[in-house]
Protein backbone atom coordinates (compact mmCIF):
# COMPACT_ATOMS: atom_id res chain seq x y z
CA UNK A 1 0.00 0.00 0.00
CA UNK A 2 1.38 3.47 -1.32
CA UNK A 3 1.83 5.58 1.82
CA UNK A 4 3.04 9.75 2.18
CA UNK A 5 4.90 10.82 4.51
CA UNK A 6 3.07 14.25 5.39
CA UNK A 7 5.23 16.04 8.22
CA UNK A 8 6.96 15.20 11.69
CA UNK A 9 4.51 14.11 14.43
CA UNK A 10 5.92 16.79 16.74
CA UNK A 11 4.63 19.40 13.89
CA UNK A 12 1.03 19.29 14.87
CA UNK A 13 -0.44 20.70 18.35
CA UNK A 14 -3.95 20.00 19.63
CA UNK A 15 -6.37 22.23 17.68
CA UNK A 16 -3.09 24.23 16.00
CA UNK A 17 -2.27 24.66 12.73
CA UNK A 18 -2.62 21.74 10.07
CA UNK A 19 -0.74 20.98 7.29
CA UNK A 20 -1.90 20.56 3.81
CA UNK A 21 -0.37 17.88 1.18
CA UNK A 22 -1.09 16.82 -2.29
CA UNK A 23 -2.84 13.80 -3.00
CA UNK A 24 -1.19 11.82 -5.49
CA UNK A 25 -4.59 10.90 -7.22
CA UNK A 26 -5.57 14.45 -7.57
CA UNK A 27 -6.80 17.46 -5.37
CA UNK A 28 -5.23 17.76 -1.34
CA UNK A 29 -5.50 16.46 2.21
CA UNK A 30 -4.88 18.17 5.41
CA UNK A 31 -3.30 16.20 8.36
CA UNK A 32 -4.45 17.91 12.07
CA UNK A 33 -4.24 16.96 15.64
CA UNK A 34 -7.02 17.08 18.19
CA UNK A 35 -7.02 15.47 21.45
CA UNK A 36 -3.59 13.84 21.16
CA UNK A 37 -5.00 12.11 17.80
CA UNK A 38 -3.86 12.76 14.25
CA UNK A 39 -6.24 12.83 11.83
CA UNK A 40 -6.78 13.11 7.91
CA UNK A 41 -9.32 14.82 5.39
CA UNK A 42 -9.54 15.77 2.12
CA UNK A 43 -9.17 19.45 1.72
CA UNK A 44 -12.41 19.81 -0.05
CA UNK A 45 -16.17 21.20 2.04
CA UNK A 46 -18.94 18.87 0.95
CA UNK A 47 -20.95 21.94 0.38
CA UNK A 48 -19.37 23.05 -2.45
CA UNK A 49 -15.76 21.57 -3.18
CA UNK A 50 -13.84 25.02 -1.37
CA UNK A 51 -10.43 24.09 0.53
CA UNK A 52 -11.54 24.42 4.59
CA UNK A 53 -8.48 26.39 5.40
CA UNK A 54 -9.37 30.37 5.88
CA UNK A 55 -5.27 30.33 5.96
CA UNK A 56 -2.87 28.34 4.97
CA UNK A 57 -3.49 25.29 7.53
CA UNK A 58 -5.58 27.14 9.53
CA UNK A 59 -8.85 24.40 9.89
CA UNK A 60 -10.14 24.92 13.64
CA UNK A 61 -12.14 27.69 15.26
CA UNK A 62 -10.65 30.28 17.22
CA UNK A 63 -10.80 27.55 20.04
CA UNK A 64 -9.10 24.51 18.10
CA UNK A 65 -12.22 22.48 19.10
CA UNK A 66 -13.70 21.84 15.82
CA UNK A 67 -13.26 22.31 12.08
CA UNK A 68 -14.64 25.08 9.96
CA UNK A 69 -15.16 25.73 6.36
CA UNK A 70 -13.58 29.22 6.07
CA UNK A 71 -16.25 29.70 2.81
CA UNK A 72 -19.55 28.65 4.27
CA UNK A 73 -18.70 28.57 8.19
CA UNK A 74 -19.49 24.61 7.94
CA UNK A 75 -18.64 22.76 11.17
CA UNK A 76 -16.93 19.51 11.27
CA UNK A 77 -16.55 17.40 14.19
CA UNK A 78 -12.18 16.82 13.93
CA UNK A 79 -12.29 13.42 15.54
CA UNK A 80 -14.20 11.18 12.65
CA UNK A 81 -15.26 14.55 10.04
CA UNK A 82 -18.68 14.36 10.37
CA UNK A 83 -20.78 17.64 9.67
CA UNK A 84 -21.82 19.40 13.23
CA UNK A 85 -24.02 22.21 11.35
CA UNK A 86 -23.97 24.76 8.41
CA UNK A 87 -24.33 24.26 5.02
CA UNK A 88 -23.10 20.75 4.56
CA UNK A 89 -26.16 19.31 5.63
CA UNK A 90 -25.00 16.03 6.83
CA UNK A 91 -22.15 15.49 4.73
CA UNK A 92 -19.03 15.03 5.79
CA UNK A 93 -15.70 15.53 5.39
CA UNK A 94 -13.80 12.68 3.13
CA UNK A 95 -11.37 10.76 5.63
CA UNK A 96 -7.96 9.23 4.97
CA UNK A 97 -6.26 6.58 6.71
CA UNK A 98 -3.26 8.14 8.53
CA UNK A 99 -1.14 7.03 11.74
CA UNK A 100 1.50 7.93 13.36
CA UNK A 101 4.97 6.30 12.33
CA UNK A 102 8.72 6.29 13.21
CA UNK A 103 8.07 10.40 14.26
CA UNK A 104 6.12 11.03 11.23
CA UNK A 105 2.89 11.29 10.12
CA UNK A 106 1.97 9.35 7.11
CA UNK A 107 -1.12 9.05 4.83
CA UNK A 108 -2.64 6.08 2.94
CA UNK A 109 -2.78 7.15 -0.77
CA UNK A 110 -6.37 7.99 -1.58
CA UNK A 111 -8.93 4.85 -2.73
CA UNK A 112 -8.58 3.41 1.30
CA UNK A 113 -11.03 6.70 2.53
CA UNK A 114 -14.53 7.04 3.96
CA UNK A 115 -16.95 9.34 4.36
CA UNK A 116 -18.02 10.19 7.61
CA UNK A 117 -22.09 10.79 7.87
Amino acid sequence: MATLAVCASGALENGGPGRRFPLGSGGEGFVVRHQGVVRAYHNRCPHRGLELDWQEGRFFDAKGEVLVCSAHGARYDPAGGGCLGGPCRGRGLAVLVCREQDGLVVVEEPGHERRQQ
